[in-house]
């Protein structure tokens, strides 16, 4: 008897074991490198929150903000080889990557506001560069907004000739490395999870970002000014592991799809509020003196700049940037 219970019992395991495998949540490690209460941050979480809801648990969603899986440069690596699933990087890191056209956004002056951006992320242009995606084993999901950059440093910045000389943090673009260089700056590539210490020790003379990005990592508490430039931009583009997203049941990605298109309605959302109100408090902090430029000094911005335009026109493409161009301003 005892011998036909364990024969029946064998053969009830393979089936016990699917049955168990079928219950097991699928998991999706999402990355990031900024902090849990920016935007990207709080979209991060609000989409694990809608995809586990609206898969009724068959998706498990691992956030991990702070550069506590990868930094900058790794990250990219990380998804491709499947160590990661989901990541939300800035439009900067697919240069390196070899899809430069991605560059486009990080001209400045090119978005005079959201609805100048959307024009761009959500028509025939930012659909053409998720496509260009693919051959590198990614799929693109959704453009998350994270709003207009300032420039810090420790010392006042009120026209362009005032940057002249110092050293500026950059993300790896040749856009942004030609667009500090036009200023006169020195553009220093490095990783966001570094920028702090480089900051507090002199390594970086100042940096560009959004007020969000600032606040959250503290760079106001090292930098004695800030100007509110509006420059450029920063944004992201939500990416999944293409294989990985391609082998998923078509209900499950069909599930997650929904819940990636309300969370970026939630992150498009709060990006202005969240800097407005990041603003408010280095204001408020007394560390930082935030200087808006006059008319007069923001048309020295912008004529300094936006020659950039025509200097990368080879490397992001001479019809690409004048479609771009168009698409923002409405024509």
């Amino acid at each position: 008897m005892i011998r036909s219970a364990l024969l029946a019992a064998l053969m009830l395991l393979p089936a016990l074991m699917t049955e168990a495998a079928a219950q097991s949540p699928i998991v999706i490690k999402f990355s990031h490198v900024v902090a849990k209460d920016t935007p990207k941050g709080k979209a991060a979480d609000k989409f694990k929150e809608l995809a586990e809801v609206a898969t009724k648990g068959k998706v498990k969603i691992e956030v991990y903000p702070n550069s506590t899986l990868y930094k900058d440069k790794e990250e990219l690596e990380a998804l491709q080889l499947g160590a990661v699933q989901m990541l939300a990087p800035s439009m900067a890191k697919f240069g390196p990557l070899g899809v430069k056209e991605f560059e486009l956004f990080d001209l400045p002056y090119l978005f005079s506001d959201r609805t100048s951006l959307e024009r761009v992320t959500n028509g025939q242009i930012g659909n053409d560069l998720f496509k260009k995606l693919e051959g590198k084993g990614l799929t693109g999901l959704a453009y998350w907004d994270n709003g207009f950059k300032v420039m810090a440093s420790n010392r006042p910045m009120h026209v362009p000739t005032d940057m002249k000389g110092l050293k500026l943090r950059i993300q790896a673009s040749k856009v942004l490395d030609e667009q500090m260089r036009a200023l006169g700056a020195n553009p220093q590539v490095m990783a966001f999870s570094e920028v702090y210490q480089a900051l507090q020790t002199g390594v970086v003379d100042g940096v560009e970002n959004v007020p969000s990005n600032l606040y959250t990592q503290k760079m106001h508490e090292v930098q004695k000014h800030l100007t509110v430039t509006n420059h450029g931009y920063i944004g992201y583009a939500v990416i999944v592991n293409k294989k990985f997203w391609d082998k998923l049941p078509p209900d499950v990605r069909t599930q997650l799809e929904g819940a990636m298109k309300q969370a970026t309605a939630y992150a498009n959302q709060i990006a202005q509020q969240e800097n407005e109100a990041a603003l408010e408090a280095i204001k408020k902090s007394g560390k930082t003196t935030v200087y808006q430029p006059t008319e007069a000094e923001k048309a020295e911005w912008r004529k300094t700049l936006l020659p950039v335009h025509k200097t990368v026109e080879d490397r992001i493409g001479k019809d690409l940037i004048a479609a771009a161009v168009r698409a923002a301003s409405g024509k």
